[in-house]
C-alpha cells in the first residue's frame, strides 16, 4: 500500500500521477497558454475524483448492500457457536460482536514515526488489525467472562434481558495491579468497574505517542525491523512489534510468545510464563505465523483456518493481498471479519468520558474462504497452565484431524535454537505476495460487498 494519504489528500502514485502546474505570475500571464490551463483544471478534476474514490472505499463502505446470515446455519464467533433460528441466540451473538473492539483508520493524530503523516489511511491496515487481535486478547484477560458492553445492549427495539456476567475475581485482581504499578496513571483513583476497565483497555489504543498499543508506539518498535511510517507491514512482523509492545507495557501477568518455523516448543512458553518467586504461571498470548498456500490461499486449508470455532482462539489477522483484514469467525463457506479500512477521525482518549462508540462495530462482513490471502498470523490465548495444556491437545487434534494436509504448524516439546529466533519471521520473504498474483485478483469483484448489518 502507498504511505499516508487521508480522504482530503492526493492519491497516491500507485492510483494516478499527475502533474501539477504551477499557476502564472501576472507578469507572464499573456504568455500563459490556454492549454496549460485546461490541463490545470483537468489535473485538479482528477484529483477531487481520486479524493472521492478515497472516501468511498475507506470511508463509505457502509453504503454498499448487506445481505444478511443465513438463519438457517449456525455462526461461529471466537469459539462460540451460535443459532440464528433462535431470537436469544442471535441477539446474543449480536451483542458479542459488537462487543468487540474495532480498531479502524484514523486521521488528525499527532504525526507518528518521525513523518508528517498524521493519518494511517492506506498503510496502517495491518497495524490495526493487530491492535485488534491484541485487543481481544487483553478483553479476555481483564474483563469477567460473559463481559459484553453495555452500549451494545440498545442498539435495537427487540433487545432482551440477560442475566448480568459472572464476575471473575482474578481479572479483578489484574486489574488493581496494573495500577499499583502504573504509578502516576490518570487512572489511579478510577473505580473499579467493568465499564472503567473497559475505557482504560481502549486508552491503550489511543492514537498518541504516549498509549502503549497505540499506532505510534507500533510504529516505533517496528523500526528494528526496517519498518517505518508508511510501509506495509506482513502479518509475521506485526506479530513481533505485538510481542515487544506487551512486554514494554505494564499490563500483569501477561506474555506473548511468537512461534518459531511454524513451531511452538513448548519448553520456551512455559519458562517465559513461570513466575518462580510467586509460584504461579502468566498468562499467554501465542501467535503463530503461517502460510496456507503458494500465490494464493490453497482450499485444503479451511478446517485449519475454522480453528476459530476454538474457545482459544482470539483471531486471525490476514484478509486480501496488502488489505488486511481481523478474522473473527465463519458461517459456511464464509469468514466474518472486522474492517480497519474506515477512516474516523481521531478521538482524544485522555478526555473524560470520550465517546466509545466509533471503537465498537454493529456490521459484521462476510468473505469467501478462498479469497483469503495465503500469509496470516494465527492468536491464541492460554490464562494459566491448565489452559495451556489445553490449548495444545485441542489445537493440534483439529490441526491433524483435516485429511490431506500437513499440519500448519506444530507443538514441540523443548526449545527452539536461537538462529530460529526473530530474524527468521521479519524477513520479507515470508510475507511477500507476488506481483502478479495481486495483478490475478485485482481484477476480481472485491469482496467488500459481502458483509451483514447487524
Amino acid at each position: 500500500m502507498s504511505a499516508g494519504w487521508s480522504d482530503d489528500a492526493d492519491p497516491p502514485d500507485d492510483l494516478a500521477s499527475f502533474e501539477v502546474l504551477s499557476k502564472p505570475g501576472p507578469s507572464d500571464l499573456k504568455e500563459y497558454p490556454q492549454h496549460v490551463e485546461a490541463a490545470q483544471d483537468k489535473a485538479k478534476l482528477k484529483r477531487r475524483l481520486m479524493s472521492a474514490w478515497n472516501n468511498v472505499k475507506y470511508g463509505g463502505w457502509s453504503l454498499k448492500s448487506k445481505p444478511r446470515l443465513s438463519k438457517s446455519s449456525p455462526v461461529c464467533l471466537l469459539g462460540h457457536m451460535h443459532q440464528l433460528s433462535s431470537e436469544g441466540d442471535r441477539e446474543q451473538f449480536r451483542r458479542a460482536f459488537s462487543s468487540l473492539l474495532w480498531l479502524t483508520y484514523r486521521k488528525g493524530f499527532a504525526p507518528v514515526g518521525g513523518s508528517s503523516l498524521t493519518s494511517d489511511s492506506g498503510w496502517g491496515c495491518m497495524l490495526r488489525t493487530a491492535q485488534m487481535l491484541l485487543a481481544q486478547g487483553l478483553l479476555i484477560h481483564l474483563m469477567p467472562e460473559g463481559w459484553t458492553w453495555p452500549g451494545a445492549h440498545h442498539q435495537t427495539k427487540d433487545d432482551l434481558d440477560v442475566k448480568a456476567p459472572r464476575q471473575s475475581g482474578q481479572r479483578s485482581d489484574l486489574v488493581k495491579q496494573w495500577r499499583r504499578r502504573s504509578e502516576g496513571s490518570p487512572f489511579d483513583n478510577v473505580e473499579d468497574t467493568e465499564d472503567s476497565t473497559h475505557r482504560h483497555l481502549v486508552t491503550w489504543f489511543g492514537d498518541t505517542p504516549t498509549a502503549p498499543f497505540s499506532l505510534h508506539k507500533l510504529v516505533e518498535l517496528g523500526k528494528t525491523s526496517g519498518k517505518r511510517a508508511g510501509d506495509w507491514y506482513g502479518p509475521s512482523i506485526a506479530a513481533h512489534i505485538l510481542r515487544k509492545a506487551v512486554a514494554a507495557s505494564e499490563v500483569p501477568n501477561l506474555e506473548v510468545y511468537v512461534a518459531q518455523d511454524c513451531t511452538v516448543y513448548v519448553g520456551d512458553v512455559v519458562r517465559l510464563c513461570e513466575e518462580s518467586q510467586s509460584q504461579c504461571n502468566k498468562s499467554v498470548i501465542i501467535l503463530v505465523p503461517v502460510r496456507l498456500g503458494g500465490d494464493a490461499f490453497n482450499p485444503a486449508y479451511v478446517e485449519c483456518v475454522k480453528l476459530l470455532q476454538l474457545k482459544c482462539c482470539i483471531g486471525i489477522i490476514g484478509g486480501k493481498p496488502k488489505h488486511s483484514l481481523y478474522f473473527v469467525g465463519f458461517q459456511d463457506d464464509k469468514l466474518l471479519y472486522l474492517d480497519p479500512h474506515l477512516c474516523q477521525a481521531t478521538v482524544d482518549v485522555n478526555q473524560d468520558n470520550f465517546p466509545l462508540e466509533s471503537f465498537h462495530c454493529k456490521a459484521a462482513r462476510k468473505m469467501a474462504f478462498h479469497r483469503m490471502d495465503p500469509s496470516c498470523t494465527l492468536g491464541f490465548y492460554a490464562g494459566n497452565r491448565k489452559d495451556f495444556d489445553s490449548l495444545c491437545t485441542d489445537v493440534t487434534m483439529a490441526l491433524t484431524s483435516s485429511v490431506g494436509t500437513y499440519p500448519i504448524f506444530t507443538f514441540v516439546e523443548g526449545s527452539g535454537q536461537d538462529e530460529h529466533g526473530e530474524e527468521a519471521f521479519t524477513s520479507e520473504s515470508v510475507v511477500h505476495i507476488a506481483a502478479k498474483d495481486n495483478q490475478k485478483r485485482s481484477n476480481k469483484r472485491s469482496s467488500v460487498d459481502d458483509f451483514v448489518m447487524l
